[in-house]
């Protein structure tokens, strides 16, 4: 099977040896997103629900590169270094999902690069 290699300027550049997604038949495994702005490479500074966002409109910009959007996304993954901030990435999550849902899991983790206070991934399925 082959590996398809998704990029899209309206997300932040791969800051690693990765992708931002990579597509392998129907199925698009979106790398993590994490607030940086796209133009700048900066991360954002503000509250958790601004980060969020922020990582959201990215996954958002990398799933529609790719030929989907969000509501073709069946699992998200959600890493955040506080989960006191879990009710309030859920509450943003609501804004960009509609029913029914993706799977998902959250799980706090100790850091995250560039001192991001959340990351988050996905797998979409198209077609």
């Amino acid at each position: 099977m082959t590996r398809q290699p998704i990029c899209t300027d309206r997300a932040p550049a791969a800051i690693g040896p990765y992708s931002q997604a990579v597509r392998s038949g129907a199925a698009v495994y979106l790398s993590g997103q994490i607030p940086l702005d796209p133009a700048s490479g900066q991360l954002i500074v503000g509250d958790i629900a601004l980060q969020a966002r922020r990582a959201l409109d990215n996954l958002k910009a990398v799933c529609e590169e790719a030929g989907g959007s969000l509501g073709d996304v069946v699992r998200v993954g959600l890493y955040v270094t506080d989960l006191g901030d879990f009710a309030a990435v859920n509450a943003v999550m609501a804004e960009y999902f509609s029913a029914p849902y993706p799977a998902r899991s959250t799980i706090q983790v100790a850091a995250l690069p560039k001192g991001a206070n959340v990351e988050i991934d996905a797998v979409m399925v198209l077609g």
